[in-house]
């Protein structure tokens, strides 16, 4: 089976102003998660998903998920204090569903734009691979700083790429892959693949979808809003 975790613990202290965490803001009537959540619902290659949310805001998740007729719903995690706890933690729930070479998705619930030829294509070169990130080349010329004050590097940008979600992983191995570091290597990774880059997994990369933004400021919230104002795909269906 192909199954999606979907990270929605995130509390969104970057966007001020909001009354709830990012996720659960709403656009056109339904929580800004149900966008995502409805992707991997319509993907046939998809057998279910889990969401990793805190228990607040479980009965909104619940409520659209029975309003819409949501079928592939496999149940709720508990959110870790880092962003790669809290995937340990959906893998862990997951575990008496998959099998050791079923393929695991993970999705930021603040991307919701995600379309299904990304979520099939990260299937496919993770069943040819370990792994699969979608990624973007970075286009434009990369400054390392200290200080933040002036350069002190600079980076090729042709070596250098912008990673996505959805991610995707062989099950066994990448639960594997958690359980081999300590909780406080695990709290200071930066990515979902960077774990499985270091226990020795294949990763892959693919071309990732400029239309997959991530939300992180009120200026993405605002041109999801007008995309999905617009229909663009992202309307309710």
């Amino acid at each position: 089976m192909n199954a999606a975790l979907i990270l929605a613990g995130g509390r969104g202290e970057r966007m001020l102003g909001l009354p709830v965490p990012k996720q659960f803001h709403p656009v056109r009537g339904r929580p800004l998660i149900a966008y995502a959540l409805r992707r991997f619902q319509d993907c046939a290659a998809i057998g279910g998903f889990l969401v990793v949310a805190e228990e607040a805001w479980r009965a909104l998740i619940g409520e659209w998920l029975a309003r819409e007729g949501v079928a592939k719903f496999l149940g709720f995690a508990d959110p870790g204090e880092t962003r790669q706890e809290s995937v340990f933690a959906g893998l862990l729930a997951m575990e008496c569903l998959m099998k050791e070479d079923d393929v695991v998705l993970v999705h930021d619930a603040v991307r919701p734009a995600v379309t299904e030829a990304l979520i099939l294509a990260c299937i496919e070169e993770a069943r040819r691979r370990d792994g699969a990130t979608p990624a973007l080349r970075v286009r434009e010329t990369i400054y390392q700083s200290g200080d933040g004050r002036r350069v002190s590097a600079l980076l090729d940008r042709d070596g250098l790429y912008i990673g996505q979600t959805p991610e995707g992983y062989r099950f066994g191995k990448y639960l594997a892959a958690h359980r081999s570091v300590t909780r406080a290597e695990l709290a200071g990774m930066r990515g979902s693949s960077e774990l499985a880059f270091r226990f020795g997994m294949d990763v892959g990369l693919f071309p990732g979808d400029e239309r997959n933004f991530k939300i992180t400021t009120i200026e993405d919230l605002e041109r999801f809003e007008r995309l999905a104002k617009k229909g663009e795909g992202y309307g309710a269906q």
